[in-house]
């Protein structure tokens, strides 16, 4: 049996926080290793549990979760973002610091459970409502210029594909892959993978 999903809970309700502790518990493959309170216990707890997936309250006294997204750096930890703000003011910037999806608070728990094993797996997960709202900022500069085989990679990327993998798809070397995602990144000007993925989502290009 494989090993059960990490997850650091973060939110600045303490009832919020047991709630989704108790349900996630309930989960045979899901195990909560710690929580936050706010952006730097959230940063400093990272650190210590080394969580799979980090499950983010976007609105936190005393650092949102956009600075936690900030100060998470190297961190392995896929960003699940928890919330029902859907201010494209708010949720742009927490997309571009690396969240890897979003789901709104009424979601229900077997859909969040679900949610959590899909942004493990490395797929990119929104809500509809927040997709559509990212799709009307518009394309990052230096998309257009994107080659059409660095579009398939990208495509690739989207469904959470490794390097090794999207060499095998599209019968690449995977020193040619990461030339190719090397360039996409600085195209779009986004900083990782995911935020590349979350671009062909938002366009349709997965």
């Amino acid at each position: 049996m494989a090993d059960p999903i990490r997850v650091l809970v973060v939110d600045d309700h303490p009832v919020v926080r047991q709630g989704l502790r108790t349900f996630l518990d309930l989960q045979d493959d899901i195990e909560v290793v710690g929580e936050a309170e706010d952006s730097v216990s959230c940063v400093a707890e990272a650190a210590r549990t080394d969580p799979d997936v980090i499950l983010l309250d976007l609105r936190m006294p005393g650092g949102d979760g956009v600075e936690a997204l900030q100060g998470l750096g190297s961190s392995r930890a896929r960003v699940l973002v928890i919330t029902s703000f859907t201010d494209p003011a708010a949720v742009l910037p927490a997309v571009r610091a690396g969240a890897a999806g979003y789901v709104f608070k009424d979601v229900d728990p077997p859909a969040l459970a679900a949610a959590i094993r899909a942004v493990h797996a490395g797929h990119v997960l929104m809500h509809p409502d927040v997709a559509r709202l990212l799709a009307d900022s518009g394309p990052p500069p230096g998309a257009a210029h994107l080659t059409a085989r660095e579009r398939q990679v990208l495509a690739e990327v989207a469904r959470g594909r490794s390097n090794r993998e999207i060499a095998r798809a599209l019968g690449l070397a995977e020193k040619t892959v990461k030339t190719h995602v090397s360039a996409i990144l600085t195209k779009l000007g986004v900083q990782d993978r995911t935020q590349a993925a979350l671009y062909a989502v938002r366009h349709d290009l997965g």
